[in-house]
């Protein structure tokens, strides 16, 4: 291991070049999170059809992993620097190893205990993004060796979003036996394994780094936006089971509204804020900002679609429903040796145009497909669009933004766009969820209520379970629970089950019903981040378009993405 020498007068521990182990650390542990972020788009459909979730608790399985991201992320960069990067590097893979845990022991119904799992895990998550590329750039001290660890820190998180969901999609596929859906745990197991032996791989070969001059957590400002953006989010996703003029609903904007402004306040004041309010005075920062909640939104909201139509509306095994995410990822893979080039010679706010465009094109395609086309191949080629829109953009995102302010702030203004983008990414599958359960549910009661037969066959479905015989009594009662808990458990009711008499009653127009309301819902869900890209788009062309490209170290392929 190379000599570390201490920076006098502030205790900053700065390797003289960067090791092969602290290289090895650094790109384990952002695939395993990459891999935790990636892990339920493929597994959703059974997660629901075994634990029985409502359509809501089915989005918070994916934001329950990416809000403590986007809360955390700004702060854990802090405490690295503060305490020493490679404990806290550890400390995050072990926290997605208990994550993992926790999901591969989840009980039947213990909805709870696996949303408590991938809390865990994203705080972790949230742990190792920023402290996995501090600790490069602080063992690399001139450009090309910088650019050379980033180019592998970027190929281990670019390779872990690829091969993640073939990964569970298998482990899924492999332990699945006599129609039981339990076998989605066993991607979080791998995912605890593989945590673990990033965690020792650190513990033993990593070089610790520090730089705690000028550096101090800003408890005020992390408090005010955590409850913002937690109790934004919250009305968000419950809105949709709640109703939107309910009490928590209403509560939950008004907190988040309230908090944001405490946020400003407390920024203004404190000496080393959280971000730098001033950067949003730069004029191309801002409209860079506001591309990036945009267009992430439109990204991992497509993502999120995909997700529920393969797994849950049509009922693809996981793996099969991997060939959508491999589709939708492999384009990171196959322009990741050139996206660098493009920016160098294009100027960047072009790039991003283009990179949203692609993604506006491809997700109006996908809203144009309805889920009665049961091919994968009908998607796969919008989702090919999508997923090289989605690496041109990201590409570009951090050069924009950096090139926009002065070098001194390159480092705040970073930071500030890597929130921004995970704060958009964390609204797709929440915004998406409440507009397409909203308009599935109205739809299906819509239905119900015109159609007498329908209302028939719900008035003898939810017969008394006293009056059925008791031997059919407990499938019954879960026929009744899946169409309770939304139009998911309605989408996943069985062809016929037993009346109060014994015999059985089809019941398959409920479930027609839901198919075809989730079906157009979801191609609402598309639609909306097609035009969210499309505005993303035209906004980067005329704002950002024709700037200027200087000379610049590139480090957008040093950003996490999702």
């Amino acid at each position: 291991m190379s000599e570390t020498t201490a920076t006098s007068g502030t205790h900053a521990v700065v390797p003289s070049k960067l090791t092969a182990g602290t290289m090895l650390s650094a790109a384990l542990a952002v695939a395993v999170a990459q891999i935790g972020l990636s892990i339920p788009a493929v597994i959703n459909g059974y997660i629901n059809q075994d634990l029985g979730t409502t359509s809501t608790q089915l989005t918070w399985v994916s934001d329950a992993f990416l809000v403590p991201v986007t809360l955390f992320e700004l702060s854990f960069g802090v405490v690295g620097d503060l305490f020493g990067r490679k404990r806290l590097l550890a400390i995050g893979a072990l926290l997605m190893a208990v994550g993992g845990l926790l999901g591969f022991f989840t009980p039947d119904g213990g909805v709870g205990v696996l949303l408590t799992g991938q809390v865990i895990a994203g705080i972790g998550a949230a742990a190792i993004f920023p402290t996995s590329i501090a600790m490069l750039a602080a063992g690399t001290h001139d450009v090309r060796t910088r650019a050379h660890a980033i180019s592998i820190w970027a190929a281990a998180l670019t390779g872990a979003g690829f091969i993640s969901p073939v990964l569970a999609g298998a482990l899924a596929e492999i332990n699945h036996s006599g129609g039981e859906f339990a076998s989605w745990r066993y991607a979080f197991l791998a995912m605890a394994v593989i945590a673990v032996i990033s965690a020792v791989v650190t513990l033993v070969a990593a070089q610790n780094s520090s730089a705690p001059l000028g550096r101090s957590l800003d408890w005020p400002g992390q408090i005010t936006i955590a409850v913002s953006l937690f109790a934004l989010l919250y009305a968000v996703i419950q809105g949709a089971e709640d109703g939107w003029g309910s009490a928590t609903v209403i509560g939950g904007f008004v907190l988040a509204a309230v908090f944001m402004v405490a946020f400003v306040v407390v920024e203004r004041r404190v000496d080393r804020p959280l971000i730098q309010l001033e950067l949003f005075a730069n004029r191309v920062f801002t409209i860079s900002a506001i591309v990036t909640v945009i267009g992430m939104f439109a990204y991992l909201g497509t993502a999120y679609a995909t997700s529920i139509r393969l797994s849950a509306i049509q009922e693809y095994s996981p793996l099969k429903t991997s060939i959508g995410f491999f589709c939708l990822n492999v384009m990171g893979v196959v322009l990741f040796p050139v996206s660098t080039r493009v920016i160098e010679r294009y100027k960047p706010g072009w790039v991003l145009a283009a990179g949203m465009g692609l993604i506006g094109i491809g997700d109006l395609v996908l809203a144009a497909i309805p889920a009665t086309n049961m091919s994968i191949a009908a998607v796969a080629p919008p989702l090919l669009v999508v997923g090289a829109g989605f690496k041109l953009a990201v590409t570009s995102i951090t050069v924009v933004a950096v090139n926009s302010v002065p070098t001194p702030k390159a480092g705040m203004a970073s930071g500030a766009t890597s929130m921004l983008r995970d704060f958009g990414l964390t609204l797709g599958p929440a915004i998406v969820g409440a507009i397409a359960l909203t308009n599935a549910a109205n739809a299906i009661s819509a239905k119900v209520a015109s159609t007498p037969s329908l209302q028939s066959a719900l008035n003898a479905f939810y017969a008394s379970p006293a009056e059925v015989p008791e031997e059919q009594r407990a499938s019954v009662e879960a026929a009744v629970g899946a169409v309770q808990s939304g139009p998911l458990g309605a989408n996943a009711v069985p062809a016929e089950v037993p009346g109060p008499d014994g015999k059985m009653i089809p019941f398959n127009p409920i479930q027609d019903v839901a198919f075809h309301a989730l079906s157009h819902a979801y191609a609402i869900g598309y639609l909306v981040c097609g035009i969210a890209a499309v505005v993303a788009a035209l906004i980067a062309a005329v704002f950002l378009g024709g700037r200027q490209h200087h000379e610049a170290f590139l480090e957008a392929d040093a950003e996490p993405v999702a």
